[in-house]
Order: structure tokens, then sequence, then C-alpha cells
């Protein structure tokens, strides 16, 4: 897996960001930082990241379940340290799973299995932050 990262300009704080598949995304800093808010803050990339590697997981093992899905939302909320590095502390995770007669144990066990085995950033960000979920249904 490859990406590029470039600073846009000489002013400001704002950078182009392309990843080896092509898609391009820019990110900036907080005024306060030098930045101008062209964009998200990079650990709010990472954060993005790991909302959309687990949802990916809890959707596909529900397919795969033979669930029918029709939805999957996560918000998420985190707590950094407060000296440098800021890493991510705590993260929750709130899943909101749509679909029509879904079963429950098998929504907890998708959350768990993306969060045991398969989402690669939950497993990186663990060793530094308590990451705790929960979730609803909402049925069609």
């Amino acid at each position: 897996m490859q990406s590029v990262v470039k600073w846009v300009g000489t002013e400001g704080m704002a950078f182009m960001a392309e990843t080896g598949s092509g898609h391009a995304v820019v990110m900036d800093g907080a005024p306060e930082g030098g930045g101008r808010n062209l964009g998200p803050r990079p650990m709010e990339m990472v954060l993005l990241g790991t909302g959309g590697c687990t949802a990916y997981d809890v959707v596909l093992i529900l397919k795969n379940s033979g669930q029918p899905i029709t939805g999957c939302e996560v918000r998420l909320e985190a707590e950094r340290a407060e000296k440098d590095p800021k890493v991510f502390t705590k993260i929750h995770l709130h899943f909101i799973v749509r679909g029509k007669g879904l079963r429950a144990q098998l929504v907890e066990h998708a959350i768990k299995r993306s969060h045991d085995k398969y989402c690669s950033a939950t497993a990186m960000l663990q060793s530094t932050a308590a990451i705790t979920h929960d979730f609803e249904i909402v049925e069609d």
C-alpha cells in the first residue's frame, strides 16, 4: 500500500493526500495551529478510517451470515492524551445497523469479530486507546 502526502503551498498547513488507489483528500490544521480549516485534521482522518474499517467488516460479516442489512452507520467519539504525542486514549464506536428482522446476536457477533480479528485500525489503536462499542438496530 502506498500513499503520497504533499504540503500545499508555502503558507498555512494544508496537505493534499493521494492514495495508492488514486483517490485524493485535503487535510488541514485548525487556524490556531496555522491552518485555514480547509479539510479534516489528520487525526480526524485516522478516526474516520477506523470507522470505515470496522463498518466494512460488520456489513460483510452480516451479509455473509444471510442477514438482511440495509444500512450501517458508526458514530465515533474519541479522547486524546493532553501531552504530545496526543494519541487516542479512548474511542467509543456506536453502530446503527438497519435492516428487516436483523438478529441482535448476529449484529453483536459481527461487531466483536471485527474488533477481535479483522479490523486493522482498531488492532493498531487498541495499544493506546480503550476501545468500546455498543449498537442499536433500526427496523426497516
